[in-house]
């Protein structure tokens, strides 16, 4: 299987990304080595497009992201990553609000869950999900979902 690796340079920090042919599968905040563009074909394509679509969104230029995603997950987690998806830029919802939204109304903290491990935040927007005394956790950096909802003019 085809597959690539990028570090990128955006207003957040050095973001290191991988993908396949099918499409982008993950992202984290980098260290500070270095690691050129790797991959050929889809793979490299997709990285590309990651790296500008994600430019694009910080420069406040692009609210939905087109890259194509090759996710991971339990069918459980798919679920509510999809569901992350259906939220609009400059919105939140609660866990409990995707909980209900995926026809399982009990299961907010499982949503917790599943929004936690979102290997690609910001793509499939995490941050939009808020708990009910405040906005919750980022597992990119202290006080990044913040940023990020600042960034979108979120309420």
């Amino acid at each position: 299987m085809e597959t690539g690796r990028c570090i990128v340079k955006l207003p957040i920090g050095r973001v290191e990304a991988w993908a396949t042919e099918r499409g982008v599968r993950g992202w984290t905040l980098a260290g500070r080595r270095r690691c050129p563009p790797a991959g050929a074909g889809k793979a490299r394509a997709h990285l590309e497009a990651f790296s500008a679509e994600l430019r694009a969104y910080f420069e406040g230029k692009l609210r939905d992201f087109t890259v194509p995603l090759a996710l991971e997950g339990t069918p459980f987690q798919l679920r509510v990553w999809a569901q992350l998806r259906r939220i609009p830029y400059g919105e939140t919802r609660s866990y409990a609000d995707i909980a209900r939204a995926i026809g399982k109304p009990r299961a907010a903290r499982a949503v917790g869950q599943a929004v936690g491990r979102n290997p690609v935040g910001i793509l499939v927007p995490c941050h939009r999900v808020v708990g009910t005394r405040g906005p919750g956790g980022w597992s990119g950096a202290p006080g990044m979902k913040e940023r990020l909802l600042a960034l979108e003019g979120a309420r």
